[in-house]
Parts: structure tokens; C-alpha cells; sequence
């Protein structure tokens, strides 16, 4: 007789073994895509590149961030995604308060003494090195043009 004989114990404990191995690797598949860094640099650079102040949010779809002043990366359970920004470098605004008002709406007067002082805070943040940091709602972006400082904040 040629082939397995189906009533041997080893070989029911191999198949058993072999559906056990599958169910896991499709318990481990990724059920959501990664996030979408590049629908995230678009939005930034729409609002870097206009003429005007302006304010744009994204919704994200990620559990962790990173800015920095050329690129931004997310990440979620299914993986992560980098893009850079076409119009830059941008100001990340997540370590300086100040900035981080700013990027919420506050009028730059009521945070900065001059245009001066805005812009070396911003020179300031995008020298510093990109964090991941957990995401705590949309991307926001804000082109402020104020004193002859020009900026554009990311948070």
C-alpha cells in the first residue's frame, strides 16, 4: 500500500499541529492598513504653500507620531509609513508651549514679544530631533505670517 496510513497517531498530531500554527499566523495579521504619512504631508504642504495665514486639520488614523522640519512619520499596529513634505522645512510645535498656542489659534502677539522671537522659536524647534509621540487627536497645521516672520506649525 502506497501513501500515509490516516490511523497512525503521528500523524494526527501533525495535522492538529499544522492547524494549530495557521489559526496563529492569521490571529497575527494586521486588521487595519498602515497609516497614511503621504495624505498627512499633502495636507501640510497645502497649507505651507499658500500666500495667506491659514489653518488645516487632518484626521489621523495612527497611534503615534513623529514631525520633523522635511518628513513625518506614523505609525500604528499594522506598521509604519514616512513621507516628506514638498514645501519646508515646516516647524514642529510640539516641545515649545508657546508654539503649541500658537498652532491652536492664539494670536502670536499674545505669546511672542515680536516676529523676531517667533521665528528664533522656530528655528529653535525644527533644530531639535523628531520624538515619536502619541497621537491625542487631528493634525493640525497653521501658516502664521506675522512681523515679517512666515512660518508654518505642525502639531
Amino acid at each position: 500500500m502506497i501513501g500515509v496510513p490516516v490511523d497512525a497517531w503521528h500523524v494526527w498530531l501533525g495535522l492538529s499541529l499544522a492547524s494549530v500554527a495557521l489559526v496563529g499566523v492569521g490571529a497575527t495579521l494586521p486588521t487595519a492598513p498602515p497609516p497614511a504619512a503621504g495624505d498627512a504631508a499633502d495636507t501640510v504642504d497645502r497649507a505651507a504653500a499658500t500666500a495667506h495665514p491659514t489653518t488645516a486639520e487632518h484626521p489621523l488614523d495612527a497611534r503615534s507620531i513623529r514631525i520633523g522640519p522635511r518628513r513625518i512619520g506614523l505609525r500604528n499596529d499594522a506598521g509604519t509609513t514616512h513621507a516628506a513634505f514638498a514645501f519646508g522645512p515646516v516647524t514642529p510645535a510640539v516641545a515649545s508651549r508657546e508654539l503649541r498656542a500658537v498652532l491652536r489659534g492664539a494670536p502670536p502677539e499674545s505669546r511672542f514679544a515680536s516676529g523676531e522671537a517667533l521665528c528664533d522659536a522656530g528655528r529653535e524647534a525644527r533644530r531639535g530631533t523628531p520624538k515619536w509621540r502619541p497621537v491625542d487627536g487631528p493634525l493640525i497645521v497653521r501658516r502664521v505670517v506675522w512681523e515679517g516672520c512666515d512660518v508654518t506649525l505642525v502639531g
